[in-house]
């Protein structure tokens, strides 16, 4: 397993993998944590967690330089990531007792009331592209909730594996509370099969989570999938054009364009479309890629090389295809995995740019006829994780979220996670829920207690 700057190509370093005997170990340890860890009371989990959170601020910069140095995320975006982890150890401290108090119900008991129980150890197979935000919002609930958590973390980022399973044992959780698994995907399917393993979560590609579904189903165990996303962002006859072309870049290349809420397909209506193209255009041409150590740098490096040549090839078969390159469309002349902000129009359905996922800076813009035709453009994609829709009329913009399939829609807005609002999608973008009240209940007991 080892550890790549994606800036300049440099190892980092190596990490060997856990035997046969080690994971054992570690799924041992964490069936002996959650005996004791489920019982203690809510207060008590709160007050490690709120230490997980300080642990993240006051080692802020340590976190963020270690993501932007495994994964290539500018280094501002890496601080606010560890700001928003805190952020969510903080949320769970303080509402987990609330979301998961008992519920009486009116039945012909004496007294009858649903309980929110834990499962026991929960597997997280995490990627890579915000190597703590999907790891924190994934362990924060499930920990609060009595559940202890196990870390699949992604290989290329096992730096940030290790250090986040050292902020849970510096805040002084028990032994075994968390724990990461230095193991690679071949692995995974024999620790899901475990009976120490009770559920598991997945945030990552399509493939990785049929393969874990079918995993996990073989020995019947929960799942929630947060899979990929082709979100649309779609812009009415009378949105604020100049808005929503900043707002289009910022979402389009926001973590190098890395990101599965990320907009991609950017659909406008003939009537706005050739002054959004140019406000777009413009906003695109003016982000600078760079050194993502350099404050002044707004897009870094992709993640990997294999991933850069992906996405080229998407790019080039989408022009092959009809769609015109307007900016960018090549690898850039210097160390590292660079790849520019890209924009390409007279996007289709049938050209990958429309079809696939495309994982990385490039923008995918299409004309629609009306409101109704960019509705049905966007609901024309196998995933449905989030949306964004630009109009001054918000009513009109709440009526049309109603007939979009996804797992969110901003109306006037960046798509983005928060720990007050649930998260995840529909279709092939997956299923089940994070965050909020919704992501902590996925995995406990819903117990029925029915009293004569």
């Amino acid at each position: 397993m080892q550890s790549v700057n994606p800036a300049t190509g440099a190892v980092l370093r190596d990490y060997p993998e856990h035997s046969s005997q080690e994971i054992a170990a570690t799924l041992s340890r964490a069936e002996t944590a959650f005996l004791s860890w489920r019982s203690l009371p809510f207060a008590e989990r709160a007050a490690l967690m709120r230490r997980a959170g300080a642990n993240l601020r006051e080692r802020r910069d340590e976190h963020a330089a270690l993501m932007t140095s495994e994964m290539g995320k500018t280094f501002a975006a890496a601080k606010a990531e560890a700001e928003k982890c805190a952020l969510c150890c903080d949320f769970y401290a303080e509402h987990a007792e609330g979301f998961l108090s008992p519920e009486a119900v009116a039945t012909d008991a004496s007294r009858s009331l649903v309980r929110y129980d834990p499962l026991g150890p929960v597997l997280a197979v995490m990627p890579w592209n915000f190597p703590y935000w999907q790891v924190i919002r994934f362990a924060a609930p499930a920990l609060m909730a009595g559940n202890v958590g196990l870390l699949k973390h992604a290989s290329n980022v096992p730096g940030c594996a290790l250090a986040i399973e050292a902020i849970f044992q510096d805040a002084g959780f028990p032994r075994g509370c968390f724990q990461a698994l230095m193991i690679g995907s071949r692995a995974v399917e024999s620790v899901i099969a475990d009976p120490a393993v009770r559920a598991v979560t997945l945030t990552g590609s399509e493939p990785a989570g049929m393969a874990v579904a079918a995993a996990a189903g073989r020995a019947l165990k929960k799942t929630v999938l947060e899979l990929g996303g082709s979100d649309p962002f779609i812009i009415l006859e009378d949105a604020d054009i100049k808005a929503a072309a900043r707002t289009a870049a910022q979402a389009r290349c926001i973590n190098n364009g890395q990101s599965c809420i990320a907009a991609k397909r950017f659909i406008v209506v003939e009537a706005a479309a050739e002054a959004f193209e140019e406000a777009f255009l413009a906003a695109m041409s003016a982000l600078r890629v760079g050194d993502p150590m350099d404050p002044s740098t707004d897009v870094g490096p992709m993640a990997r090389v294999d991933l850069l040549e992906e996405l080229h090839d998407q790019v080039e078969r989408s022009v092959a295809a009809g769609a015109v390159l307007m900016l960018g469309g090549r690898r850039l002349d210097e160390k590292g995995a660079f790849y520019p902000p890209t924009v390409l129009t007279g996007v289709k359905p049938g050209m990958p740019a429309f079809d696939e996922e495309t994982f990385g800076p490039v923008a995918a813009v299409i004309r629609a006829k009306d409101a109704m035709d960019a509705v049905a453009l966007a609901n024309r994609s196998p995933f449905g994780l989030g949306a964004s829709l630009w109009t001054k009329d918000l009513r009109r913009g709440e009526a049309l979220a109603a007939q979009i399939e996804s797992g969110s829609v901003f109306i006037n807005g960046m798509v983005k996670s928060d720990p007050r609002l649930p998260f995840g999608g529909v279709k092939r973008s997956g299923y089940g829920r994070e965050l909020s009240a919704f992501g902590i209940r996925e995995f406990v007991n819903i117990k029925t207690v029915w009293i004569a």
